[in-house]
Order: C-alpha cells, then sequence, then structure tokens
C-alpha cells in the first residue's frame, strides 16, 4: 500500500480545516512538523491526516487545546489503561451539563422578559426597563 501524499490544501480539503489552522496545529505541537519538498512545500501522509481528524473530532466535543493535546498523549500510549481518559470525557460531559443548565436558565429569563411585553412604544418597553435596572444581571 502506498503512502498518501497531500500538500496543505489537499490536507485542508480531505479533512475540512483551514490551511492556517494546520500550520497552527503544528505551531502548537498538535501536529508533526511536516515533511517538505524539495520545493519546500508542506507534504502530509495518512498519519498527519488521521491525526488531525483526531484533533478535529476532540475540538468538535468541546475539548480545548490543552485537553486535545493531552488525550493525543493518551492515544499514543496504547497500552496503557484508558481510566484518564473516561475521567477527562467524564468532566468534559459534565462541562458541557452545566452549560446546558447556563442556557436554559437564559432562555426561560430570555421568554420572562418577551412575556412581559406588551407592544407599544420603546418609553413604555418592559424589557428596556428591565434591562436598565441596575440589578439586571
Amino acid at each position: 500500500m502506498s503512502e498518501l501524499s497531500l500538500s496543505i490544501g489537499e490536507l485542508a480539503k480531505t479533512t475540512q480545516t483551514k490551511a492556517v489552522t494546520i500550520r497552527y496545529y503544528e505551531q502548537l505541537g498538535l501536529l508533526p512538523p511536516s515533511r517538505r519538498t524539495a520545493a519546500g512545500y508542506r507534504i502530509y501522509g495518512e498519519a498527519e491526516r488521521d491525526r488531525l481528524l483526531f484533533v478535529r473530532r476532540s475540538r468538535g466535543l468541546g475539548f480545548s487545546l490543552d485537553d486535545v493535546r493531552e488525550l493525543l498523549g493518551f492515544a499514543d500510549h496504547r497500552e496503557a489503561s484508558c481510566a484518564a481518559v473516561d475521567e477527562k470525557v467524564a468532566l468534559q460531559l459534565e462541562q458541557v451539563r452545566g452549560r446546558i443548565r447556563d442556557l436554559r436558565a437564559l432562555e426561560r429569563e430570555l421568554e420572562r422578559l418577551l412575556n412581559c411585553c406588551q407592544g407599544g412604544v420603546i418609553e413604555e418597553c418592559r424589557i428596556i426597563e428591565s434591562l436598565n435596572r441596575p440589578d439586571a444581571s
């Protein structure tokens, strides 16, 4: 099986990642430094493509770049226990659930504001009045 050989543009298109982001991930060490052609162009193989997809999927699940770096470290040690990965994912899940709770509270407050509106003019607008209160937060 021949080794895949992608330019940065091809890798960007294949993974739906901007070239500038790929270079940034290289800079951060999330991706290894790319190989170069004789002309100095970046060239990527299957391993780099798969690693970039791992980074993208992890970011899509809301993991920070530091978390992704840690997950990549776990992935690079294939014989290690997955307990640390489980812990990392459980923590991320709790953070997502917290954001969902916060968004639901925000939704309720926006609905409350909208329900207090009776139309009319801004001078009598209950929403503007509510937002202008010093204790509104």
